[in-house]
């Protein structure tokens, strides 16, 4: 049996440290793509990885390209490209540049991988995976966005961090949109298989709960020239490797909620089996009334975003 083949979309600091991770848990071998301008830096960034294996002690053929050619019939492609927020730039101005770029990425991967599962990760996330699905044309089981296991990840870490116990320990998830309405679920939020709320006042479980909802602001703010990227390449790689692998992890995915949830025919986060041939269930359960109220706020705020991307694309 070959190996999977992973295409990378997006050589920037996401892009580059997800085919890091990927290549050292030899979850297959890696095309790091970018665009021409980007010139010879994709080549660069892999070759270097590559020279890291024989130290390492891992196998996998890692290319750069700026040519979608050299990604034909990949297994997933992972979308990381766009552009961060910058000074005096509107949140339309973002989103309507993104969709633009994320549009462009999914055309080329209609062409040349129509088999591929798609992960997304650009932001503003939950707008972007729509854009992806909307211009491949492929299942919604195929398409589906990165962002819960990083929040995830990101609310397990302060917990531990809280408790002075291993995060290993810490089994939590997040539903809703990627963002300031994510919706973190302490009623599915266990240390060791101890109830949260046993072990943390409930003050100080809504200021952990807040703070993961701000992680990736609390990391731009410490930065200052640029945004998170260990964490959120290596949430995605997780997703990459349940794929490959076949894993069936139930981890959490801005997935394509039809009849789920109620939420009607938009992407969003829920938990969900993830396996070779994509999101292959979704998780659905009984919501609290409190739970239910932010989600359902969390998902409106979704579709308003979605709404927008698609006025701003209308008139492009």
């Amino acid at each position: 049996m070959g190996r999977a083949k992973i295409t990378i979309v997006g050589a920037g600091n996401v892009g580059a440290t997800c085919a890091h991770w990927c290549a050292a848990a030899e979850l297959g071998d890696i095309v790091l793509l970018d665009i021409p301008a980007a010139g010879d830096m994709p080549k660069g960034k892999a070759l270097d990885l590559m020279q890291s294996s024989p130290i390492m002690g891992f196998d996998s053929n890692i290319v750069g390209a700026t040519d979608y050619a050299a990604s034909a019939n990949s297994d997933v492609v992972v979308i990381t490209a766009g552009i961060p927020r910058k000074p005096g730039m509107s949140r339309d101005d973002l989103l309507a540049t993104n969709a633009k770029i994320v549009g462009s990425v999914a055309e080329q991967v209609k062409a040349t991988s129509p088999n591929a599962i798609v992960i997304v990760v650009s932001n503003p996330l939950d707008a972007m995976v729509q854009r992806a699905l909307q211009v491949t044309g492929f299942p919604p089981a195929r398409v589906f966005g990165q962002a819960g296991v990083l929040d995830t990840a990101r609310y397990r870490t302060f917990l531990a961090m809280e408790l002075g116990v291993s995060v290993e320990d810490v089994s939590a998830l997040l539903m809703g949109g990627h963002g300031d309405t994510m919706v973190p679920m302490p009623s599915c939020t266990s240390v060791g298989g101890i109830p949260i709320r046993r072990l943390l006042a409930e003050d100080k479980l809504q200021a952990i709960v807040q703070r993961a909802r701000d992680g990736g602001a609390e990391i731009v703010s410490l930065l200052k020239t640029g945004s998170a990227y260990y964490a959120p390449a290596a949430a995605t790689a997780q997703m990459v490797e349940a794929i490959v692998r076949d894993k069936k992890r139930i981890i959490p995915v801005a997935a394509y909620c039809d009849k789920e949830y109620g939420v009607g025919g938009y992407y969003v986060g829920v938990p969900a089996i993830l396996g070779a041939k994509g999101v292959e269930k979704i998780v659905e359960l009984e919501l609290d009334p409190e739970e239910r109220k932010a989600f359902d706020h969390s998902v409106s705020a979704v579709k308003s975003l979605v709404a927008t991307m698609n006025e701003l694309m209308s008139k492009a």
